[in-house]
């Protein structure tokens, strides 16, 4: 019974060990494909990133928010359930214990205007991105 148990938690810590973030919709695609058309990636991906070197962010639909960074650089993550609350008017909230905003921290989906709170989602890794030199 114990090495059934045993199992059977190994089995539920691994399922939630390295969810992958859900699938962009189409139009969600396009828009996220749209706001990176002038970046390339500039990087592995990390866990975390310091918070002094963010800007704001936005959404790139229910299951991207980009992080603007430092010059020319941008980070996007991939929240592994998504935050369907981000849409636009909306902002995120972070609180963190230290100067790094890093995968699995809780970010909280609010409307900067009212306050109202929309609920909040987990974050993924940051995958970094640097807009390409403009030609000319």
């Amino acid at each position: 019974m114990k090495a059934f148990l045993a199992v059977c938690a190994l089995g539920l810590v691994a399922g939630c060990a390295d969810q992958a973030a859900p699938e962009l919709s189409e139009s969600d695609e396009a828009r996220l494909g749209a706001e990176l058309a002038n970046y390339e990636q500039a990087g592995r991906t990390v866990d975390c990133v310091n918070s002094r070197d963010l800007r704001g962010n936005r959404s790139a639909g229910e299951a991207a928010i980009i992080f603007d960074g430092l010059g020319r650089r941008v980070w996007v993550n991939r929240p592994p359930a998504g935050c369907p609350s981000l849409e636009h008017g909306r902002a995120l909230r972070t609180s963190t214990p230290s100067t790094r905003l890093c995968r699995g921290d809780i970010a909280t989906v609010f409307d900067p205007v009212s306050g109202i709170s929309y609920g909040s989602c987990g974050l993924g890794a940051f995958t970094p991105y640097e807009r390409r030199p403009s030609a000319g």
